[in-house]
Parts: C-alpha cells; structure tokens; sequence
C-alpha cells in the first residue's frame, strides 16, 4: 500500500526547534517524527512511500539515505524551488501514487494511535473519493459534515468565514481535520487546480459532485506537535 508524508513545511510554529533543520527530523523522546511515523505506516504494511521535502531538504534526504529508507520503498517528491501546501503537494506526488486503488496521506507533525486499517475499511465500505479523519476538538477552521458524516461546508469560527455547499442541509455538525486522509487515485482526473493550493478547496470543490466523507476516531490518542508546547506534551505522551 502507498502512503505520502507531508513533510516539506517551513515549520514556523515550531521555532526554535526548525531554525537549524527541519520539522520532520524534531525529536520526540529521542526519535525523530519523521522516523515515527515511517515505523508506524511499515507496521500497517504501508512498504511505498512518498516523503515531500523543501525546507533543510537535504537534512531528511540525508536522514533517509542514512537509515537505507528503513527497509521499505521510500521516495522523494521535490518542492525545493516551490512549496506547493497540501493540494499542490499531492497533485505533485501523482506520478508516486497514481497506480494504487487509494492511498493514504499524513501529516509529519501529527502523532497519533490510529489504526490505519479502520479508515481504510472505512474508505472502502463508503465508496468515497476521499476520506477525512476528524475530531470533535478545540480548532478555528473546521469542515461541516452532515449526519451521515458527508462533507458539506467549511468554516473559519475566528473570522465568521463560511461556506456551505449548495446540497448542504440545514443540520450540519463541524469537526476539526486530524491531517490524516485516504484517498482514491481516481481523484487525480478531477483536481481542478495547478501550482500551490490547499487540499480545503479541493475537497470543497469535488464535494459538489463527489462523496467526501469524515471518519471520526475520537478515541484515539491524538496530538498535533506544531507547536513547542504541544511537543512538550508529546514528551509525556508518546514514548
């Protein structure tokens, strides 16, 4: 199974753990995020990965090449000369992951206890283009999701931004995105944008026409590390 790790960020909340190197090698406990979630995906039989690099990319391709890729099939999608955010990213990484039925997508800088084979059973249960996994937790920006838990809308609770799709219904529940995400290859032939975009207008475009839908896992341990604080708490929380 294919897997691509968003790794290429500039890491600006993590200062000043990212102003030497970049936030895919910050440690936790002594492992790098990086290598944690590489181990993690290996477990789950995820063997072909796509990592994205830009900012100290030298320093995780070196890592890489250091750690002989950890076994496993491991590639290098290049935004050097441009970060591309999620959507960009992914449209760039097509060549890597076009040829498998779905693939997953992970943030570096979220650590979690999710079981990677409950979302993708899920994903393949509903027939979805794409699947989201999301939480009922503290967040500005969060997706509007219906009662069967299909995406319908977008809002920005700090600015009163909204936007809703015109199937929205008028009972809509927001949960926070938890950076992790399946998605169908198929999605390729519908992507609409080019150059640098995030996956938001993405999902909200395709979801006009297409089932986008959430994947709830409330239960599972869950800790975005973005944060110098947040990576504190990680020391505590992942051994």
């Amino acid at each position: 199974m294919k897997a691509f790790i968003l790794a290429a960020g500039l890491g600006t909340r993590l200062k000043p753990f990212t102003e030497h190197g970049p936030k895919a090698l910050v440690e936790v406990n002594g492992k790098p995020l990086l290598q944690r979630l590489i181990e993690k995906l290996k477990q789950s039989e995820y063997t072909d990965i796509v990592v994205n690099v830009h900012h100290f990319a030298e320093q995780v391709i070196d890592f890489l090449n250091t750690n002989q890729n950890f076994g496993i099939n491991i590639h290098i999608s290049d935004e050097r000369e441009q970060l591309l955010d999620t959507g960009g990213a992914i449209l760039k990484a097509q060549p890597f992951l076009e040829h498998s039925p779905y693939f997953l997508v992970h943030n570096v800088d979220v650590l979690s206890t999710m079981d990677f084979s409950k979302i993708a059973e899920h994903h393949k249960k509903t027939g979805a283009l794409a699947t989201m996994a999301v939480r009922d937790r503290n967040s500005d920006r969060k997706f509007l999701f219906d009662e069967n838990l299909y995406l319908k809308g977008w809002q920005n609770t700090k600015t009163n931004e909204k936007i809703l799709l015109p199937t929205s219904s008028e009972w809509l529940v927001p949960f926070a995105f938890s950076g992790i995400h399946i998605i169908n290859s198929g999605i390729f032939r519908h992507i609409k944008q080019s150059g640098k975009f995030s996956i938001i207008e993405t999902y909200l475009d395709l979801a006009k026409t297409f089932d986008i839908c959430g994947f709830r896992h409330d239960e599972d341990l869950w800790l975005d590390v973005g944060k110098p604080e947040q990576l504190a708490q990680a020391q505590n929380l992942f051994k």
